[in-house]
């Protein structure tokens, strides 16, 4: 069964490459947006941000969840949390300080530079997903 990658899917990622790829995908579709556009515009709501760190909430189920349906949130959330690491780390270039909020604060800086696109994210997203495929968590 192939993955969908859309806010409307009640699939869930629960590996850090899924995730960060499923994030690349959701950035692609609705765009990026900073400052107090942040919610605006089609395909972009108060519970699905589309930022970077608000797309990887997304990819790992942020507002997605089906009432009825039973996930493995300690996995997803594990996996959410070494995708944040390995952005973080690619964006930065080198290895970051294993605390969570270092972690959501360069990928902020990152994405609060001027000119940032979403292309810039999805193509940010692919590598860190391709080195999440190798790495060993």
């Amino acid at each position: 069964m192939q993955t969908r990658h859309t806010p409307e899917s009640i699939v869930i990622a629960d590996s850090p490459a899924a995730i960060l790829e499923w994030a690349a995908r959701h950035i692609e579709h609705v765009g990026i947006h900073q400052g107090p556009r942040l919610f605006a515009g089609p395909g972009r709501t108060a519970t699905l941000p589309c930022w970077p760190r608000g797309a990887l909430e997304v990819a790992a189920g942020h507002g997605r969840g089906a009432a009825g349906r039973t996930y493995d949130w300690d996995r997803i959330n594990h996996a959410r949390d070494q995708a944040f690491a390995i952005l973080a780390e690619t964006l930065a270039g080198h290895p970051v300080d294993a605390a969570k909020a270092l972690h959501r604060e360069v990928i902020d800086r990152w994405s609060a530079e001027p000119g940032r696109t979403a292309a810039d994210a999805a193509r940010a997203f692919r590598t860190a997903a391709a080195r999440a495929e190798h790495a060993l968590f």
